[in-house]
C-alpha cells in the first residue's frame, strides 16, 4: 500500500465509504420486501441459498465499480469475474450472512474489499437494517452510524482468563473432530454472526472469532478492518489469511498463539 500516494488512498476510502450510504439506500428504496430463494447446493443434497436480492446488490455494485474503475479487475461471488490487466481487483459479497437475511435476522451485511497486487488495503462492511458499516481508512479502522465516525480498536489488553470467544463451524468440522478440541469448544461462549463477529471484535466487543470455510469474499473485505484496529488475524494453520479457508482473529497475540495451540489438532482439516 506504500506504493499508494495520499490522494490515492483517499480516492479508494471515499469511494467505498459513499458507496455504503448508496448500498443502504438502494436497498430501503429498491430491494425491501418479498424475495425468491435458490439453492446452489441443491444437487449435492447439501444447503446454500441464494437470493435476487444477493444478484441484485451485486449487480449494483458492479456497476459502480465499472462506472468509477472501468479498467479494474472484479471477483463476486454470484457472477463471473472480470478479468483485466489491472494490479487492482474488488472483491464483493453482495450478501455476507444470506442465511440471515432469509430468516429476517438484521446481521446480513455487504462486503467489498479493493485489492492491490492481490493483498486487500480496503475494506467495507455495510450492514443496512442496522444502519451501520464498517470501514478500513488510511491508517485506522472506524465504524460509521447515525452520520457520526467513530475510530476503532481491538482490546488489546485483554487476559486469556477473560477471553470472550464467538465461532462457528458451519458443518465443516465433523463431531469426531470437534471432540479433539474440548477447550475451544467451552470457550465458544458468545454467538457468531458472520461478519458482523469479524466487526465486533475490531472494536473490542469480542476478543476471539473463529469460523470454518471462509471464502476469499467472506474474508479479504474484513482483513484491513481487523489489521487497522489492532487485531492477528490468519488461518488455523497460520497460513495468511487471504488464503481464506478456516479463520482466526484474535485481540492480541497472547491470545492468538493460545487460541492457535488449542486449535492443532484439527489445523490442517
Amino acid at each position: 500500500m506504500n506504493e499508494l500516494n495520499y490522494n490515492e488512498k483517499k480516492k479508494y476510502f471515499n469511494f467505498l465509504n459513499n458507496l455504503a450510504k448508496k448500498l443502504t439506500r438502494v436497498y430501503f428504496k429498491k430491494l425491501q420486501g418479498s424475495f425468491k430463494v435458490d439453492n446452489k447446493l441443491k444437487k449435492k443434497g447439501k444447503y446454500d441459498p441464494v437470493t435476487n436480492i444477493d444478484r441484485a446488490f451485486e449487480k449494483f455494485i458492479r456497476k459502480e465499480i465499472n462506472n468509477k474503475f472501468p479498467s479494474h479487475q472484479i471477483i463476486g461471488e454470484e457472477f463471473s469475474n472480470k478479468k483485466t490487466k489491472s494490479e487492482f481487483s474488488w472483491i464483493i459479497d453482495p450478501i455476507d450472512g444470506t442465511r440471515s437475511f432469509v430468516i429476517g435476522n438484521p446481521t446480513w451485511s455487504n462486503l467489498i474489499s479493493l485489492n492491490y497486487k492481490s493483498k486487500p488495503i480496503f475494506g467495507l462492511a455495510n450492514f443496512p437494517v442496522l444502519g451501520k458499516y464498517y470501514i478500513s481508512g488510511i491508517k485506522n479502522s472506524y465504524v460509521i452510524e447515525n452520520n457520526k465516525r467513530k475510530k476503532i480498536k481491538v482490546n488489546s489488553k485483554q487476559k486469556i482468563k477473560l477471553i470472550k470467544v464467538a465461532g462457528g463451524f458451519h458443518g465443516y468440522i465433523s463431531l469426531k473432530n470437534q471432540l479433539k478440541i474440548p477447550k475451544v469448544l467451552k470457550l465458544m461462549n458468545f454467538p457468531c454472526s458472520d461478519a458482523l463477529s469479524y466487526c465486533h471484535l475490531a472494536e473490542g466487543r469480542l476478543d476471539v472469532v473463529l469460523q470454518c470455510a471462509n471464502k476469499i469474499w467472506d474474508i479479504h473485505p474484513l482483513i484491513p478492518i481487523i489489521k487497522n484496529a489492532g487485531g492477528k488475524i490468519n488461518t488455523w494453520n497460520k497460513d495468511d489469511a487471504v488464503k481464506a479457508g478456516n479463520i482466526l482473529v484474535s485481540s492480541n497475540i497472547k491470545i492468538h498463539n493460545y487460541i492457535l495451540k488449542l486449535l492443532k489438532p484439527v489445523s490442517r482439516i
